[in-house]
């Protein structure tokens, strides 16, 4: 059954297009007028929408409307001036609601020279010299033949009509002066069209967004060419699209309506590669094409965008509620740098986006580890991949345990202060290539030891590789004694803390923290253990924590933060630990271990004693704080020492070790 709301549409901008789709999705009954029979092609009929190419003066405007309609929308170029004024005559004498779509203008710019008119761009460009490229249109192309030598000065860009090309042909404009094409055009397209005719003006209109005015702007300031651009005419009321779809859904009781032929709206997430169409996949193009909306950050948007309409924003719930506001908009495409499955915003999308309103896909796309490798003939297989990007990472610890590691960088500082942290501690002999740029027109790859590096200046965009031929594997937990620089602080020893780590059962993210840490010998060979996860070394003696500091350097462990200052007060700003290991208390064990509760009910800790009087406070704290009881363990070491031709077994004092976790929930 056909709905009664019948709504006239004049369409001549891509907005149009999408107005007829969401109405007639709807089931509202729409018909589209449309100036040419080239414009037919770009809207689909179906039961709710009609398209008509017939000519249409102001009486025939007047005869559609007087047919029947609820209302009549505008939705003409913002420059088909003497168009839209006879539609809203047309609308006057017959009593129907005139609604016109706004396009927002981009706004002023330094470098662009605004004229009132096609007249007075071509009296600006008499008074110049070199070639002019003309986007203004086939129907005002003749007042660009008063231009001296305008056969070999002017180029023009126009609709891929039949029509347009004679009439062009008729005034002088043909072979290598005529460039036939349909847009919105993409930034390398139009700046390949300004070199390829070595354009040192062009004349435009601003098409908004939509109509891919930025693309233009962006192509002439990277061709150096000056835009000479022609005033729109002013305009007061109406709609933007947004709202003038918002206006539609509440006349019409639109909710949100799925596109012709498709169950949900659809959302594609896009891995863009580089940021370029030439590490597009085939996919990736298709998806980026088809889609009304571009969702992602700026510079992402702008790489790929062919026009449609966008939402710069490269958070999952911004963007998830922006798309629960704008129910218009049925094939959106989020894009996201490199490859959706390598530290990629994908899964954050994907973990936010409500599926039972939209059908996800996802679009693979060229990594920069990926494209990195090709760049320098190496491989990524056989690489540790991970990422400092927006996050806290021990890169020095991967380098330690990995012969390549490949890790994407933060900002503009984050290659220099990798590359000092490496020279820093003492890792100069590895081999540093960076890239910085990928795929853009500022490539570049650096390659070099740390200290080279380490002052140089690179972009925000960077990702490097480290490759270590003296990366070690071994198991950390074990480390002797004497490698340890030693001073007056105590120190838990080798078996002891060794058996101390293994109870701790740490993973390789935890939390420690190392209470009393003394010479900071548990802390190292922990943060040797986690080399993803933190360590901090508490400690109250500042002798000690100067011991602790040389430690971290000497083992390599930047996960290891010195924390001066005695328990529990010293925890205070510190984040929730999962583990504490507690080698001395000064007495205040109880207030410690409430302390460590309090940020996390359910960490473990591990307590070494060493006295009678620690052991009861061990096993009296068990019994008031919300703890439970895992094993006591007492440890006996004796180690062999050489007398003369014999080997003597000297005993060290018993250590008794505590485990025991939180009950919280």
């Amino acid at each position: 059954m056909r709905s009664k709301n019948k709504v006239i549409l004049f369409a001549g901008t891509t907005e149009g297009r999408r107005i007829a789709e969401y109405l007639g999705n709807a089931g509202v009954d729409v018909l589209v007028c449309v100036a040419t029979e080239f414009g037919r092609q770009f809207i689909e009929e179906n039961e709710h929408v009609r398209v008509s190419s017939e000519k249409l003066g102001e009486e025939g405007m007047k005869r559609i409307m007087e047919e029947g309609c609820s209302c009549v929308i505008d939705a003409t170029h913002p420059y088909a001036e003497r168009i839209t004024q006879r539609i809203k005559t047309a609308c006057a004498e017959t009593g129907r609601e005139y609604i016109r779509l706004l396009r927002p203008e981009s706004g002023e710019s330094e470098d662009v020279i605004s004229v009132p008119d096609v007249e007075s761009a071509v009296e600006y460009l008499k008074g110049t010299e070199g070639n002019i490229l003309v986007t203004t249109g086939s129907k005002e192309l003749e007042k660009y033949t008063t231009i001296e030598n305008y056969q070999e000065r002017v180029f023009a860009r126009v609709l891929s009509m039949p029509g347009a090309s004679k009439s062009c042909a008729e005034i002088g404009f043909q072979g290598k002066n005529l460039f036939c094409m349909q847009g919105p055009f993409c930034e390398e397209l139009n700046y390949g069209l300004l070199r390829q005719v070595d354009a040192r003006y062009m004349v435009t209109k601003d098409s908004g967004e939509p109509g891919g005015f930025g693309e233009k702007l962006m192509a002439a300031r990277k061709a150096r060419t000056k835009v000479i651009l022609v005033s729109r005419p002013e305009e007061k009321d109406g709609y933007e699209y947004g709202e003038l779809i918002k206006v539609l859904g509440k006349r019409f009781g639109i909710g949100a309506v799925p596109a012709e032929g498709l169950s949900k709206r659809r959302i594609t997430i896009i891995g863009i590669g580089m940021g370029n169409e030439d590490t597009l996949t085939i996919g990736a193009k298709k998806a980026i094409d088809g889609a009304d909306l571009l969702i992602g950050a700026e510079r992402m948007v702008g790489s790929v965008s062919k026009g449609q309409d966008s939402f710069i924003e490269y958070r999952a719930g911004p963007a998830a509620a922006y798309l629960n506001e704008h129910p218009e908009y049925k094939r959106i495409a989020i894009l996201v740098s490199g490859d959706t499955g390598f530290q990629s915003a994908a899964k954050k999308f994907v973990e936010t986006i409500d599926e039972s309103a939209f059908d996800v896909d996802i679009i693979c796309g060229i990594s920069s580890a990926s494209y990195l490798c090709s760049k320098t003939g190496s491989s990524w297989d056989d690489a540790f991949l991970m990422s400092a990007h927006g996050r806290e990472a021990n890169i020095v610890g991967a380098v330690c345990r990995n012969s390549k590691v490949i890790a994407l960088l933060d900002g503009e500082k984050g290659a220099r202060a990798m590359c000092r942290e490496l020279a820093e501690y003492d890792l100069d002999q590895v081999k540093v290539t960076i890239g910085q740029d990928l795929g853009l027109a500022d490539e570049r790859i650096t390659a070099g030891k740390p200290s080279e590096l380490q002052d140089l200046e690179f972009g925000s965009l960077c990702i490097a590789m480290i490759e270590n031929p003296c990366a070690s594997t071994k198991n950390p937990i074990g480390i002797r004694d004497d490698l340890f620089t030693r001073g007056d602080a105590p120190m838990t020893k080798e078996e002891v803390r060794s058996l101390s780590v293994i109870k701790l059962k740490l993973e390789e993210d935890s939390v420690l923290f190392d209470i009393g840490a003394g010479t900071g010998s548990v802390a190292a060979e922990s943060a040797l253990t986690i080399p993803y996860g933190k360590v901090y070394a508490i400690e109250k003696e500042s002798d000690a924590a100067e011991l602790i500091e040389q430690n971290k350097k000497r083992f390599r462990v930047p996960n290891l933060e010195v924390v001066r200052g005695r328990a529990p007060d010293a925890i205070e700003g510190l984040p929730a630990p999962s583990h504490v290991f507690i080698g001395g208390s000064s007495g205040n064990l109880k207030g410690i271990m409430e302390a460590c509760l309090k940020k996390n009910p359910k960490v473990r800790f591990v307590i070494n004693a060493v006295t009678l009087e620690t052991i009861s406070e061990m096993t009296r704290c068990i019994d008031e704080l919300d703890i439970e009881e895992e094993e006591f363990v007492m440890v006996n070491i004796s180690k062999s020492k050489k007398a003369g031709s014999y080997h003597l077994m000297t005993a060290q004092n018993p250590v008794y070790i505590g485990v025991c976790t939180g009950r919280g929930k």
